[in-house]
């Protein structure tokens, strides 16, 4: 699941991770990417030192088995850490799914957690590359979840999705523990305090779609590349 950040990619995690035919791994390129590219993220060292930094070696992993033999392997990857040397086969070997956010309720959240960002900041392009390398390799549309859908009908849109992949929807999906789990990245007591107090997704509700004055140049950058993956999301 190639996601962008601010979005439910967590909770949608949490959900693949409730099922007992699953595995999940929580963003297994992000010490690379901390080490290619200088942003602010918090716990920049804490999670460098807490992953495998050899993309190969991720890579080599995330296409082999899946761990403790279960039949499906939920990966949770963000879009921009698919930086251009990670460009390759190995990603036709996996099945390509994307998580997307109407830009202006990510864009003041992403804000509040690294300061100003920048558009590959978003995902949002990386996405775009992502999905049109995909289909034009498999012939096939790839899955687009659209948040705002999800939220709306978890049951329908899961169920929809599960199908499109392969596997059966199982209503275990729906709901959760709260708190946090073994297989978090590190980075969790900055990102995930909302998913931990969680037990499921939450109604949608919607946000403002103004934002402020100066993110209204990159929320522009942003739309034609949302509404381009947006015209493909599935929906009950």
């Amino acid at each position: 699941m190639w996601s962008g950040p601010r979005n439910i990619s967590t909770a949608m995690m949490r959900a693949w991770e409730n099922r007992p035919d699953s595995w999940v791994v929580d963003e297994p390129l992000y010490a690379h990417y901390l080490t290619q590219v200088a942003v602010t993220h918090p716990g920049v060292d804490e999670v460098i030192a807490s992953q495998e930094n050899d993309w190969e070696k991720v890579v080599a992993w995330l296409t082999g088995p899946v761990p403790e033999g279960r039949a499906i392997w939920y990966q949770k990857h963000m879009a921009h850490h698919w930086l251009p040397h990670l460009r390759g086969p190995w990603l036709f070997q996996l099945t390509n799914a994307f998580l997307i956010r109407h830009p202006a309720e990510m864009l003041p959240s992403l804000v509040a957690k690294m300061g100003p960002p920048v558009l590959r900041d978003t995902g949002l392009p990386q996405q775009v590359e992502l999905f049109e390398a995909v289909r034009a390799r498999t012939g096939v549309t790839p899955p687009v979840l659209d948040t705002e859908d999800v939220l709306q009908d978890p049951r329908g849109v899961l169920a929809r999705f599960c199908a499109e992949v392969g596997v059966s929807f199982d209503e275990r999906m729906l709901s959760w523990p709260p708190g946090r789990r073994a297989t978090d990245g590190v980075w969790a007591k900055h990102w995930y305090e909302a998913v931990e107090r969680s037990t499921g997704f939450e109604p949608y509700r919607p946000r403002s779609r103004t934002v402020p004055a100066e993110l209204e140049p990159l929320l522009a950058e942003c739309m034609p590349l949302y509404e381009e993956l947006r015209r493909y999301r599935l929906v009950a």
